[in-house]
């Protein structure tokens, strides 16, 4: 499928992303989320049923398989 970012020649391929979402004052990272990337901006899709497994992870608070530090950027 042609890439939908007005003027990028891409196509978007399927591939597996780390998705970041904030709930809450939270940052919750989830790893291995199917995605369609564009080849060449990057662009991300997420299909609907994808989306729905998310935000069910995130609203059910399942205990998390790993853990990651986090860092502030400060100036």
């Amino acid at each position: 499928m042609n890439c939908s970012i007005q003027g990028c020649p891409g196509e978007y391929e399927d591939r597996e992303i780390t998705h970041t979402v904030k709930s809450k004052g939270e940052i919750i990272v989830i790893d291995h989320v199917p995605a369609e990337v564009c080849s060449i901006c990057g662009d991300t899709l997420l299909s609907p049923e994808t989306v729905r497994q998310i935000e069910s992870r995130v609203f059910t608070r399942e205990k998390p398989s790993k853990t990651v530090p986090l860092y502030e950027y400060v100036t």
